[in-house]
């Protein structure tokens, strides 16, 4: 116990340190930063890995879960990994695993499953109880050479064990696996490719150290995906993305009908059903998709009608993907299809590259594929050097004992004399024969059985070997050139294993260029059927099939009548006008049927309660209409400018005070003067060309008023005369040719109309 009588002349406020507080909050956060970046999320160029994947291969090695033995428990290699190795979380650990044995995941997988490990679906993993695991053959690949002093262990974080600080093998599992991870202001996203073009490349480059990227590039096409694809850039923009280490690439799924009878149809994803019907297959899915989710997404879009031309999507997966389409009808243009599916869902995404790794010295960097290959190959040599240098360690300490034990051989007699009868016949063998420590130690240590073994010929004879065998090693280490021949021979080893002609290594995204996109809009996936648009007094719209006789009776709601009535098809957008100059689109497919009394177009279009319909036309995409508003200002539009793309419509004609939009009149092609009348019953002709072509506005004045306002306006042929319908029972009309004396300049007071003009003053 302290004496409470000693001052005590440590102060705990000593250790305070007073510093600013954006300094300090920098400085952790720096250490926090690097920590994430060179100890969590981007990978070692070197072997490809994270540190949680190596500690996984690592344990699982320990516990010998080499492919030929038997599976272990997953919760046995995630606890020995978060006991050991890895300070965390076992969901992170168990999450790690499950991906490396997950071959839509990983192009060659690591870890080899059994149990429910996930499924493109999208469906999660069993629980670590449940599923067990081992090694695969390229994960020992990816190891081989740990115990032959290739690199160097590091402690693990509590000091009691060693792990590798990078596996030595030659798969190269950064560009043949990929990676992809977040870290504090840096990320790193790299797709899988195909090993054996990785190592054509890279003996390409041991060969020719100033070796064209172009070059390079002819030998390893672009990525691989685990779950196949095809890449739809042209061979410029990925090459673009690979010099520098940054791009994106499209990749699609693929359609393909491997049942059906012709090549083409095969190609195209088209099976034939027999009367005309056929359907479209979908066998492979863009990387990292969930086929699930995609499915879910057309389905999506079958409901909101934005693939109105397809009619259902079935998924009759088993272990591989096939995913039916049904078309609407069997004249749906396939490839219209095709475009709206990869334009509508994630049957197309992009794939952002950027190969950002650690390199030897623990560095973040960028690399183009070929300093990345470069660096990959040094660290190979480099791995092959230690390799070297501990046989010829091990060669060494051999030729030491077999030497002793031909000392011993030779002089067999007398050191079994000095064995028998000295008190320390260690010291005297090594006096007397001149022996090492080791050496009479190892004599010293032999059993008598291994007496028989002590043949002079049989000694001689290793160390022959031995000795021829050092003598290659030291000529290897030595020689820059032996080691890369060494390697190239190495390469073209392992490549056998992944060749273009074995299951694991044939090439399975295709990379081509595709076709320009077939430009569509969602007019074009409309079935075209004729349809009369029939809309009340009140304001009830509804669509019938075909087109009726417009003469004929239609029901409506009691106190109602008919309004407008118009022969479209399904195809076609309504242009309607309200009397408050705003212009509103609806899509004629779009519009209920006509069993009942339809339904209030109000519910489609935001029209003000205090606005009424002043006419209804189906838009055609070059016309022009005639527009003017009761106080006799009017202009031209084009009905291109007059699509509404929401509910609320566009505003085209302003109006001032009371005014109302009183003339929508198409303008046939051809016709060249205006005619106007107005309350006043004075009719005034002059001149289209008088007129102002507008998108919005309030236009100019057609005919001045001392009283009332327009009344009708309208577009004629001056050569032809003016025409206008005559009143009673059918469609009479009546054409005024000697029209010259109501011919002025715009903006006139006008003159009273011909002989028998309507008396409600319209044409």
């Amino acid at each position: 116990m302290a004496d409470p009588t000693t001052p005590d002349d440590t102060d705990p406020f000593d250790a305070i340190v007073d510093a600013p507080f954006d300094a300090a909050l920098s400085e952790r956060y720096l250490v926090y930063a690097l920590s994430t970046i060179t100890a969590r999320s981007l990978p070692d160029l070197r072997d490809g890995l994270k540190p949680v994947h190596r500690r996984l291969l690592w344990t699982m090695r320990q516990l010998k879960l080499s492919p030929d033995s038997t599976f272990k428990k997953s919760a046995r290699v995630v606890g020995e990994v978060i006991g050991k190795y890895h300070p965390h979380g076992d969901t992170a650990a168990y999450d790690a695993m499950v991906r490396l044995a997950q071959d839509f995941s990983l192009r060659y997988p690591l870890v080899e499953g059994q149990g429910n490990f996930g499924n493109i679906d999208g469906d999660n993993a069993a629980a670590y109880r449940y599923t067990e695991a081992r090694l695969t053959k390229t994960a020992m690949q990816l190891m081989e050479g740990l115990d032959a002093g290739t690199v160097d262990f590091i402690p693990t974080y509590n000091g009691e064990e060693e792990e590798p600080e990078l596996m030595p093998g030659l798969f190269p599992n950064l560009l043949a696996n990929g990676a992809s991870g977040i870290a504090v202001g840096m990320a790193t996203n790299i797709p899988s490719h195909n090993v054996a073009e990785i190592i054509d490349a890279t003996l390409e480059l041991i060969d020719n150290p100033h070796v064209e990227h172009e070059r390079l590039m002819e030998l390893m096409q672009g990525p691989d995906f685990a779950t196949g694809g095809q890449l739809v850039d042209s061979k410029e923009v990925i090459s673009a993305a690979y010099r520098t280490g940054r791009g994106s690439f499209r990749l699609r799924g693929v359609f393909n009908a491997p049942e059906a009878e012709k090549a083409e149809d095969q190609a195209a994803g088209i099976e034939r059903l027999g009367g005309g019907q056929w359907q479209l297959v979908i066998t492979q899915i863009p990387y990292q998709v969930q086929k699930g989710k995609l499915i879910e997404q057309i389905a999506q879009a079958i409901a909101d009608k934005k693939l109105p031309i397809l009619d259902d999507v079935r998924d009759e997966s088993d272990e591989s993907i096939r995913i039916v389409l049904v078309p609407r009808s069997r004249n749906v243009d396939p490839d219209l299809l095709k475009e709206s599916i990869f334009k509508l869902t994630d049957m197309e995404t992009r794939f952002g590259l950027n190969m950002n790794v650690l390199d030897a010295t623990r560095t973040p960097m960028v690399m183009g594929l070929k300093e990345l290959l470069q660096n990959w190959t040094a660290a190979q040599i480099e791995i092959l050097q230690r390799r070297t240098q501990h046989r010829l360690d091990q060669i060494a300490r051999r030729l030491e004992l077999v030497e002793g034990y031909i000392t011993a051989f030779l002089n067999l007699d007398r050191v079994i004399e000095i064995i028998r009868y000295e008190d320390e016949p260690k010291q005297v063998m090594m006096a007397e024969f001149a022996l090492t420590d080791r050496q009479a130690e190892a004599i010293l240590n032999m059993r008598l059985r291994s007496l028989r073994k002590l043949e002079e010929m049989e000694l001689r004879t290793e160390k022959d070997t031995l000795l021829k065998e050092q003598e290659e090693l030291n000529k290897l280490l030595e020689s820059p050139a032996r080691q890369r021949t060494r390697l190239k021979k190495d390469l073209r080893a392992l490549r056998k294993d992944y060749a273009e002609d074995t299951a694991l290594g044939a090439r399975r995204t295709r990379i081509e260029e595709a076709a320009p996109a077939v430009e569509f809009s969602m007019d074009a996936m409309i079935e075209k059927e004729p349809v009369t648009v029939i809309l009340s007094q009140k304001g009830w719209i509804r669509g019938a099939k075909g087109h009726v006789d417009l003469t004929q009776e239609f029901k409506y709601k009691e106190g109602d009548a008919q309004a407008f009535i118009i022969h479209a098809q399904t195809t076609d957008k309504l242009l309607i006008a309200g009397s408050d100059g705003r212009f509103y689109t609806l899509g004629c497919d779009k519009l209920p049927g006509a069993r009942g009394f339809g339904e209030p177009v109000r519910n489609m279009i935001d029209l003000p309660s205090e606005s009424s319909i002043a006419s209804m036309l189906v838009h055609k995409p070059e016309g022009r209409l005639l527009l003017a508003s009761s106080n006799g200002k009017g202009f031209i539009a084009e009905t291109k400018e007059l699509i509404a793309e929401t509910k609320k419509g566009k505003q085209v004609v302003n109006l001032k005070g009371s005014a109302k939009l009183q003339v929508i009149r198409e303008i046939p092609e051809g016709h060249d003067h205006v005619a106007a009348v107005g309350d006043n019953r004075k009719l005034i002709v002059f001149n289209m060309e008088e007129m102002p072509v507008m998108a919005r506005g309030q236009g100019v004045m057609l005919q001045r008023y001392r009283d009332g306002g327009l009344s009708d306006a309208t577009t004629f042929t001056l050569a032809d005369g003016l025409s206008w319908q005559m009143g009673g029972s059918g469609e009479r009309t009546r054409t005024e040719s000697d029209i010259w004396q109501w011919k002025v300049a715009r903006g006139a007071a006008g003159r009273m109309p011909p002989q028998g003009f309507p008396k409600d003053n319209r044409f």
